[in-house]
């Protein structure tokens, strides 16, 4: 199963103080037992995920993310067609809390035919993705 991770999962994963720490974790151990898993991320995630990581919680972090998660991560980069239907949703979308990174990773999604996201954000959910965990 393709399973696409969030900067939510990513962050959850690093910060033990991140209310959703303990689930993170017990949720990627859960992914990497299984060996038909496969994780996926974008580019423009992994922008997103550093810049917040270093931000918050500093560059040792950052380096737990590249050294420690993302060897295990498939990252899709993304094109500019994809940047373009996704820049279009978002723009259409109009709201506050919607990030672009959110369009593109939902867009990716459907492309890549992703139907489950390791996320704590619940605008996957309103997108028709399922969750986990």
């Amino acid at each position: 199963m393709k399973v696409f991770l969030d900067t939510s999962a990513f962050f959850a994963l690093l910060d033990r103080d991140d209310s959703n720490h303990k689930k993170a974790k017990e949720q990627w151990n859960g992914l990497l037992d299984n060996i038909d898993n496969s994780l996926v991320a974008t580019n423009y995630v992994l922008v997103e995920s550093f810049a917040l990581v270093q931000h918050r919680l500093g560059p040792e972090a950052a380096r737990g993310l590249q050294e420690n998660l993302l060897p295990l991560v498939n990252v899709e980069w993304i094109d500019a067609e994809t940047h373009r239907a996704a820049m279009s949703a978002f723009l259409a979308a109009s709201r506050r809390k919607l990030s672009l990174v959110d369009c593109v990773s939902f867009e990716s999604m459907r492309t890549l035919g992703i139907k489950t996201a390791f996320a704590f954000d619940p605008h996957f959910k309103e997108q028709g993705f399922k969750l986990v965990p």
